[in-house]
C-alpha cells in the first residue's frame, strides 16, 4: 500500500489509487516532441508501485538507454465522483503536488513506431516521484502556478499551469465522464517543454509556485 504524505503532517493516511496521466497538454512540449495537440485530453496510466517520495532515488532500468524527466502538476482527488461538471470540479480536489513522470523514451519511441502500447516506458519502479500534498485551501488558483525543474542546479523546465491547453476543471470533467474518480486517485496533468535525459548521479529539484518542493537523485 502506497500512501500520500502531507505538508501539514496531520492528515490521516490516504492510499494512492489510480494514477491517471495526461499527454500533450502544453503546446510547446507537443512541438518539441514533434506531435500534434488534440481537441480532447489523451490519457494513460501509471502503477502506484512506481511512486517514490522526497529525497529518494530514481533507479534507471537496465533495458533502457534513454530516460527523460517530465515535471507535472498533480491533483489528488478527495471524494468519489462521476460525470463531474466543471463548476463542481474543485470540490472533488483534496490537494495538489508536484510530480515527475519519468519516461524510458527509447522504449516509448520504439513502441510508438511499431504501433504497440507504451505503458512499460512509464511504469518502472521509481518512475513517479511525488512531493508531499499541499491542501486545496492553500492554492488559490491551480490554473496559474509556476512550475519548474532543475537538474544539477540548472533549470531544464520552467513554465506556468496557465499554459496548459486544458484547465484543471476541464481535466476532471473529462476524466470523470469516462471513469469514476475515487478518493486517493492522482491526476498528473502533463509536462511543459524542456524534457531531457537524466543520468546516474543527477539531482532533480522540482518546485511548484514556491510552495512545495521535490528533490530526488538518479541511480
Amino acid at each position: 500500500m502506497v500512501c500520500y504524505k502531507f505538508e501539514n503532517n496531520k492528515e490521516k493516511k490516504l492510499e494512492v489509487g489510480k494514477i491517471i496521466c495526461l499527454a500533450r497538454t502544453y503546446k510547446k512540449h507537443a512541438d518539441e516532441m514533434s506531435t500534434k495537440i488534440t481537441k480532447k485530453p489523451l490519457l494513460f496510466f501509471k502503477p502506484p508501485s512506481s511512486i517514490i517520495f522526497n529525497n529518494e532515488s530514481i533507479i534507471l532500468p537496465k533495458i533502457s538507454k534513454q530516460v527523460h524527466h517530465e515535471v507535472e502538476l498533480g491533483i489528488v482527488i478527495s471524494k468519489k465522483g462521476k460525470n463531474i461538471l466543471k463548476n463542481n470540479a474543485i470540490d472533488h480536489i483534496l490537494g495538489y503536488l508536484i510530480g515527475l513522470d519519468i519516461t524510458a523514451r527509447d522504449i516509448q519511441s520504439n513502441a510508438k513506431k511499431m504501433g504497440w502500447p507504451w505503458g512499460i516506458a512509464k511504469g518502472f519502479d521509481t518512475f513517479t516521484p511525488i512531493s508531499n500534498v499541499i491542501l486545496r485551501k492553500d492554492i488559490k488558483n491551480p490554473n496559474n502556478l509556476d512550475i519548474s525543474l532543475m537538474v544539477n542546479n540548472k533549470y531544464m523546465q520552467k513554465s506556468n499551469t496557465k499554459n496548459m491547453i486544458f484547465s484543471v476543471e476541464e481535466i476532471i470533467e473529462f476524466i470523470s465522464d469516462i471513469m469514476t474518480l475515487e478518493p486517493g486517485d492522482l491526476i498528473l496533468t502533463g509536462t511543459p517543454e524542456g524534457v531531457n535525459e537524466i543520468k546516474k548521479g543527477d539531482v532533480l529539484k522540482a518546485n511548484l509556485n514556491n510552495k512545495i518542493n521535490l528533490r530526488v537523485d538518479v541511480k
